[in-house]
């Protein structure tokens, strides 16, 4: 069965944009969990415009689903991930300024470091996962690195999806085959919404989690919170 991750960074980033604690935070991770999700992504960056590392140790305490923390790997992103021990700790090759996460990581080139980081992990006794482009190549180069899974980077399915279905799931089609091949785990994130979602996970339904953020709360603006995660839970196949 496919998971459903619930990215809060924009949750946060009302918050921050106002100080204090409103939206709370804490609250509305409970309350995605207790409507059927079945995990919190964040992804704290370097300036802390959304996710503070105190978010990530407090999500830590009191979530009962798996949390999955995401960046990149840089040392005080490490030292954080190895004091908390998330569920799930997804490598993203984001720089310190970056808008959003925009490529996955090239893993043939930057093999000696992410072999390096996954095995770091591993040894806390956390999954990790590498965030690829849709390309066998990076997802052959992903378990050569020691990861547990890749990410595929969906932007570009997204994108093309609304032109042609069949032409933008192609490529994701045959990077899951190689994921598969490879025996790792397989996730999906980045741009996927209500739109999308269902045809990607009928293409390719051994898909085991996917992280949707920015639509999903987007949509929450109009539906509310507990129908909007209700919504993206019927996009699961499995969970009609």
């Amino acid at each position: 069965m496919t998971k459903l991750s619930v990215n809060i960074n924009k949750i946060a980033v009302v918050r921050n944009s106002r100080g204090g604690n409103r939206p709370d935070l804490i609250r509305a991770a409970l309350d995605i969990e207790r409507f059927g999700a079945h995990g919190i992504t964040v992804h704290p960056r370097p300036d802390a415009r959304h996710i503070r590392h105190d978010d990530v140790r407090q999500l830590r305490q009191v979530l009962t689903t798996e949390l999955n923390v995401e960046g990149n790997p840089v040392p005080a992103f490490n030292a954080l991930v190895e004091q908390v021990r998330p569920a799930q700790v997804t490598l993203v090759p984001d720089a310190p300024d970056a808008l959003t996460s925009s490529a996955g990581w090239d893993t043939i080139v930057h093999r000696s470091f992410l072999t390096d980081i996954c095995a770091r992990f591993r040894e806390a006794g956390i999954r990790t996962s590498i965030f690829v482009d849709p390309d066998p190549r990076m997802v052959e180069g992903a378990k050569l690195c020691g990861a547990d899974r890749v990410e595929l980077y969906t932007e570009s399915y997204a994108r093309i999806f609304r032109d042609s279905p069949q032409r933008a799931v192609a490529p994701y089609i045959e990077a899951a085959a190689a994921a598969r091949d490879c025996a790792l785990g397989l996730n999906a994130g980045h741009d996927l919404d209500l739109d999308n979602l269902r045809y990607y996970l009928e293409c390719i339904p051994h898909t085991d989690e996917v992280s949707i953020g920015h639509a999903l709360i987007c949509d929450a603006l109009y539906y509310g919170l507990e129908n909007t995660v209700a919504l993206y839970l019927r996009c699961i196949p499995s969970q009609q």
